[in-house]
This record gives C-alpha cells, structure tokens and sequence, in this order.
C-alpha cells in the first residue's frame, strides 16, 4: 500500500476544546459558526454539506441527519448525540427569531445560504485564535478529518468510516488507517 506523502491534519481533543471555544456564542454569527464546526467534528460533514443543510434533514427527537445530494449526489443517513441535538433545539428559536423565512438550518443573519468561503476564513480565523499549530492547515475539511480519524480509532471498522464519510471507493478511506498507524508506531517507539 502507497503511503500518502502528507497525511491529513487532525485536531487533538484540546485543539478542538481550544476552537470551539473561540467563537462568541452571544452573537448570531459566531453562534452559528460554533454550530457549523460542531456539527462537521460530530458528522463528519463536507463544508458544502454543512452549509446546505435544511432544518427539514434532521429529526431533533431521534438525532437521524439525512445528508442530501452529498458529493457524486450520494444521499447518506448519519446520526448525533443529545448533547449535539440540544444545541441544536436551542438553536433553532434563535434562527426563528433572527431568520425566520431561512431555509437553511444554519443561515446568514438575512436567511441566506453561508458561502463555503466564509465558513473556511471563519474556522482558519478560530483556528489562529486558539493557537493551534500548523494553522494554515486547519479547514473545514481538517473538521472532516478530525471526525473521520475520531470514528476509526474508536470502532476500528474502515467501512464504518468509509459509509459516515459517503465515500464510495473504500481507498479513499484507506488514509485514516495510516493516521492511527503512524500512532501506533510512535506509541511501539516509545514503550
């Protein structure tokens, strides 16, 4: 197996406390970017996914999120944890309140669709306030990751992440499998 030159950027737990805690929750826009980084760490999400969600896909009683028209116009069924959905439920007055014709779940304070561009200048921004390493590596695809590199090492099933990430060739998956390699030997070196 080839070995890629240049493995993905994943955050560690404290990266991702130190990011998520950067964006000023009091106000509309950072609250959403708060929500827009949670949702792609919590499932694994595309930035164009994200910003094309509808409050229609997810069911805030059972945490079901229904990806639609993903990349390849692959449709995908994901799922999150309470914690998530609460924050979501809380959410979703304050969108009403703001934006309340949005279709988007995540809308701009107008009820527009986010631009991908701005939700990658908003994580990079976070991301160089938290002082996280090797910023200019740190996108929302480094969120995608971070999730992707999170569900391996906890379920040790590539095909678990390989149909989370709607990936429809498993080698493109294949990668976080080199992630947890390179700790596993850094881990065996070390003992």
């Amino acid at each position: 197996m080839v070995r890629p030159d240049k493995l993905p950027k994943i955050l560690t737990e404290q990266e991702t406390d130190r990011l998520l805690s950067q964006p000023n929750q009091r106000y509309f826009g950072p609250h959403r970017d708060y929500l827009y980084m949670r949702l792609m760490l919590k499932a694994g999400l595309r930035a164009l996914e994200a910003t094309a969600f509808r409050p229609e896909h997810i069911d805030l009683m059972s945490g079901k999120l229904s990806v639609r028209e993903g990349k390849g116009a692959k449709d995908r069924t994901l799922w999150i944890g309470e914690e998530m959905l609460g924050e979501l439920q809380e959410w979703m007055d304050r969108r009403q309140e703001k934006a309340p014709k949005a279709d988007y779940l995540l809308p701009t304070s107008k009820g527009t669709q986010v631009a991908t561009s701005h939700l990658r200048r908003s994580v990079k921004r976070h991301a160089r306030d938290a002082d996280i390493e090797e910023v200019d590596r740190v996108s929302p695809h480094t969120l995608r990751h971070t999730f992707a590199t999170r569900l391996y090492r906890e379920t040790g099933k590539i095909r678990l992440v390989q149909k989370a990430l709607g990936h429809s060739d498993l080698s493109t998956t294949m990668i976080y499998t080199h992630v947890v390699d390179e700790e596993l030997e850094t881990a065996l070196k070390d003992l």
